[in-house]
């Protein structure tokens, strides 16, 4: 299985351009930033490519000014900002180069939101064929009035869209804050994956904490044939990133 370390949660000891060499040195292969929009993507790709790290993932859409509307595909009101803040992340993605961009849904409760969510993602898969896109469900907890918040809900929208660049983003940390057992949730939607992101519930710490059998949820993603990748996204318990890291090494 393939490792790659969000640098957005882990080594944030360390300054941005510093984090990259470190995660090669721990072991990761791969990279994903949730929000690199701030630095050219040119220099981005640059530090994961010296570091021998396969940029793989990205958010969107990106962070606006307070007060501005943000462009979440499944907000009333927001399709045309959603298109061109699209436009430009995909300008971006042409430099960084990830594999996957996860396509955040937005928060309200509007009772067309779903539908207007699953329209906007098939206009952004059908202008951008070649480029892989996520969604992911977050749980109310941590983003209370958040849409896509169940991973049925998420099924439903990858059936409704029906694109091949389009899938699904499992998290251990969500899936166990929704449905109360990870590995159960991954047994349940774990085929539809595209993306794998690792957190234990309840506080999002590394793998080995809470109630997740971590080497058995390893375990099942093996066998299952899934060949994406695996990205660490969780808040380090330790002082150093690296000391956080024995499930990897575990696993290795």
């Amino acid at each position: 299985m393939k490792f790659a370390a969000n640098i957005s949660h882990l080594f944030l000891e360390r300054p941005f351009e510093d984090r990259f060499a470190a995660a090669a040195s721990a072991g990761f292969t791969g990279v994903e930033i949730l929000f690199p929009y701030d630095r050219p993507a040119a220099e981005v790709a640059a530090l994961a490519g010296a570091a021998g790290l396969t940029p793989v993932l990205m958010n969107a859409p990106p962070p606006v000014p307070e007060g501005k509307p943000r462009g979440f595909p499944a907000e009333p009101g927001q399709d045309a900002v959603f298109r061109a803040q699209m436009e430009g992340v995909l300008s971006y993605a042409s430099g960084f180069r990830p594999g996957l961009i996860h396509v955040m849904a937005g928060y309200s409760d509007d009772p067309d939101t779903v539908a207007r969510f699953v329209d906007n993602l098939t206009l952004l898969c059908d202008a951008a064929p070649g480029q892989g896109f996520t969604i992911e469900p977050l749980n109310p907890e941590a983003q209370p009035g958040y849409v896509l918040n169940d991973y049925d809900l998420a099924l439903a929208v990858l059936d409704a869209v029906n694109r091949p660049n389009l899938g699904l983003q499992y998290d251990s940390y969500h899936s166990a804050m929704i449905h109360g057992d990870a590995l159960a949730a991954w047994e349940r939607f774990g085929s539809r994956a595209t993306h794998v992101q690792l957190g234990a519930a309840p506080d999002r710490s590394e793998p080995g904490q809470g109630d997740t059998d971590f080497p058995a949820l390893f375990r099942a993603i093996e066998t299952s044939g899934y060949d994406g990748w695996i990205s660490a996204e969780y808040t380090p318990t330790t002082d150093r990133t690296e000391d956080s890291l024995g499930w990897m090494a575990a696993y290795l």
